[in-house]
């Protein structure tokens, strides 16, 4: 008789696990979640001392914690359970496996610096006691073993990259959620364990949903499951996707599929697949491909992650750019991170990504930009920050889009974004600006989008005051676009 652990990681699902349904095909099975805190609390980054910050913020938390609810409750209802422990998983794995008697644990694996080594160091502990490792790859849309070339030949631009695997590569059909095999005889001497507080992890509670955000965003597979069935099918979505995606507010205007994808509540081949009966029973278009488009680009920097490793979250990044002169400037930084900086589409995507955990992919740009280029900070503490507050927080999407913006990426061009202009065109009534920065509401548009052009005659006609209802901005923009021509 055989009995397995799954020790369930940013895969906390059923539906198309791999590593789930490996260890289910043994006799009896153990599922377990370890609450590392190394991935919890101010922590050096990269293990330097150069700045520090907070690994995980409370969205992220309160969305973690969430999620390990449902799943617990999901096998719950298929009279299993979810045993959770506080610890690193080095240590509390094979303790587990030695009092449940297990032959094998199965995983999910990553290809990023931190969880590599954990992963490697429970792997040797566990082989030492004798216990059989056996390590999936499940969180992109194509496996790592169908690329067209071995991982570490694949193109560090993304447009060869997408061409490469949509000509020679193939998605691979989903795993079926498997029937689970009853608890370990001992498991009654087992304790079970709370699934943990955002209190518990981070010392403070979360922060209730706020009304302004675009989705509470719940944690859970059920969740995600959810908001597929919404977004594709009943409201409809899908067939606009392309021309929507760009949208700055609302629930409908992107998939916002990303926390759950992220913290493996959800499949990406379960979303393919979706899409693909979407173009089979609706309609077949140019946003049906595009939302395909974006789980292709997630993809994109999986793998870079795997190819590149540490070098990706290095400053000089993967380009090797040492010619560039990146500023140390704590008040500039905080200014950014407050959301004070007197720019105000900066400021009100910094407020709603403060607010809520989320923003949409157009005010991650232009937020990033004007730290990394306009600013000239460190790109990593902008990244870092970003890990802190997200609730979709995927450590090779973040630092890989916030490496490209910086010129430090898979770019061999220097980019930035003309802040005014990218406000301008998304959102032209000052909608969005307003919306977050509700000192600004009594402006025009024009004004909203550059407070700092109205006279002092239009101030007190207006009723806003620069440095009193609404700060100066920190920089002149034009100015520091020379520097970046």
């Amino acid at each position: 008789m055989t009995t397995a652990l799954v020790w369930f990681r940013r895969d906390l699902r059923l539906h198309d696990n791999e590593a789930l349904s490996t260890a289910a095909a043994a006799d009896r099975l153990l599922p377990v979640s370890v609450v590392d805190p190394r991935e919890y609390g101010e922590r050096p980054y990269g293990g330097e001392e150069s700045f520090r910050f907070e690994k995980t913020g409370a969205h992220r938390a309160r969305f973690r914690c969430e999620s390990l609810s449902d799943l617990r409750a999901s096998l719950r209802e298929r009279d299993s359970d979810l045993v959770v422990r506080d610890g690193r998983p080095e240590e509390v794995l094979p303790a587990l496996a030695r009092m449940v008697d297990a032959d094998l644990v199965s995983l999910h694996t990553w290809p990023t610096p931190e969880e590599s080594a954990v992963e490697s160091a429970v792997k040797t502990r566990l082989r030492e006691a004798g216990v059989e490792v056996r390590r999936k790859w499940g969180h992109t849309l194509y496996h790592i073993n169908d690329l067209p070339t071995p991982y570490t030949d694949v193109s560090d631009t993304y447009t060869s990259f997408r061409k490469s695997v949509e000509r020679d590569a193939n998605v691979r059909a989903q795993v079926e959620t498997p029937s689970l095999p009853p608890l370990p005889e001992s498991f009654a001497d087992v304790e079970t364990g709370t699934v943990p507080t955002p209190a518990d992890l981070i010392g403070e509670r979360a922060p209730d949903p706020d009304e302004r955000g675009v989705l509470p965003f719940e944690g859970g597979e059920s969740a995600a499951l959810d908001r597929v069935e919404s977004y594709i099918w009943e409201a409809d979505r899908l067939r606009e996707y392309k021309e929507t995606r760009n949208g700055m507010l609302g629930e409908g205007y992107s998939s916002k599929f990303s926390p759950w994808l992220n913290e493996g509540c959800l499949s990406p081949r379960y979303v393919h697949d979706e899409v693909r009966r979407y173009e089979d029973l609706r309609v077949a278009n140019d946003s049906t491909y595009w939302l395909l488009f974006e789980l292709v680009w997630r993809d994109f920097f999986q793998f870079q992650a795997a190819k590149h490793g540490g070098t990706m979250f290095s400053r000089p990044g993967i380009r090797e750019r040492h010619d560039i002169e990146w500023r140390e400037d704590d008040a500039a930084f905080e200014r950014w991170a407050a959301g004070e900086t007197g720019i105000p589409f900066v400021d009100a995507n910094v407020r709603e990504l403060n607010t809520t955990g989320f923003v949409s992919n157009r005010g991650r740009q232009n937020v990033a930009s004007f730290l990394a280029n306009n600013l000239r900070l460190d790109w990593r503490r902008g990244a870092a920050y970003f890990e802190t507050q997200l609730v979709d927080y995927d450590p090779c999407s973040n630092y890989g889009n916030w490496a490209y913006i910086a010129g430090v990426g898979n770019d061999s061009r220097d980019r930035y974004f003309n802040v005014v202009k990218q406000a301008r065109k998304y959102d032209p009534e000052a909608a969005y600006v307003t919306h977050w920065l509700p000192e600004l509401d009594p402006l025009p548009p024009e004004y909203a989008h550059e407070p700092w052009t109205l006279s002092r005659e239009e101030q007190v006609e207006y009723g806003v005051e620069l440095g009193v209802d609404y700060p100066e901005p920190m920089v002149d923009l034009e100015r520091s676009y020379e520097k970046l021509r």
